[in-house]
């Protein structure tokens, strides 16, 4: 049933009588969902998202073992979804596909079950991500990209338009050619976002160890550890190279 709270919010929104709002989502302030969206049971939307034409967003995953259990889809504010945009509900593994505050998703992209896309992050028209993919803040992903499923896709990253992911993205890089691979860091996105010289260049050097220096990656974490001083940068990348299931894209 309904809440008062939620018809009162759907009474400040800008719905449009053409769009199929479920009464069971949950639909934030401040929000448009123009003609011909369809918002199916079980979503939680945030404030101040714009929902373009025919995207659907909740329903059932693409996934055989889908057995009808209550899963969700939870998107936070300020997201944009454009035209024919489609952002599946968890399943089993998960419970749930998150897509967090401020990003945008542009036209025919594919969010698929048990997803989570943290903050501030761009995905370009007609890229797809298969099951449990994770995509860390400000990350930036160009058109037609195909993600693996089970990938992790680090913070501040480019990736070029076309790609083919079967690899974690590790944070900071861009990310390009067939097959995929570290091209560098992403200093015109770092500088864009604040980071200061000295920041980037702590990761231009932890990066040189790892992909420039001719040693297995697990001696380039330790020779990082070693000689780089400790610094949130340093000890993200760190972090996430260890703890990549799929490993991470070479040079």
């Amino acid at each position: 049933m309904v809440n008062d709270k939620m018809v009162n919010d759907k009474m400040v929104n800008n719905i449009s009588p053409l769009a199929y709002v479920s009464p069971k989502a949950q639909i934030g302030r401040n929000v448009t969902i123009d003609a011909f969206a369809y918002i199916d049971d079980n979503v939680i939307l945030g404030d101040n998202c714009h929902v373009f034409p025919n995207a659907v967003i909740g329903c059932v995953p693409q996934d055989l073992k889908y057995r009808g259990e209550e899963t969700y889809t939870v998107i936070g504010d300020n997201c944009v979804l454009r035209e024919f945009v489609t952002i599946h509900r968890g399943t089993a593994s998960k419970g749930k596909t998150v897509v967090g505050n401020n990003n945008l998703i542009m036209a025919y992209c594919h969010v698929a079950h048990d997803c989570i896309l943290h903050d501030n992050i761009i995905m370009s028209n007609a890229t797809q991500l298969a099951g449990e993919v994770e995509v860390d803040d400000f990350a930036i992903i160009g058109g037609g990209t195909l993600v693996h499923q089970f990938s992790h896709i680090g913070s501040h990253c480019m990736i070029q338009g076309g790609s083919k992911i079967n690899k974690d993205i590790p944070p900071y890089v861009i990310a390009a050619r067939e097959p995929i691979a570290y091209c560098g860091i992403n200093s015109v996105g770092l500088n864009r976002r604040g980071f200061t010289p000295e920041q980037i260049h702590t990761i231009q050097e932890t990066y040189r160890l790892i992909y420039n220096s001719g040693m297995i990656v697990s001696q380039a974490l330790e020779r990082i550890e070693a000689e780089i001083p400790a610094s949130p940068e340093r000890d993200l990348i760190l972090s996430f190279v260890r703890n990549s299931t799929r490993g991470i894209v070479r040079a």
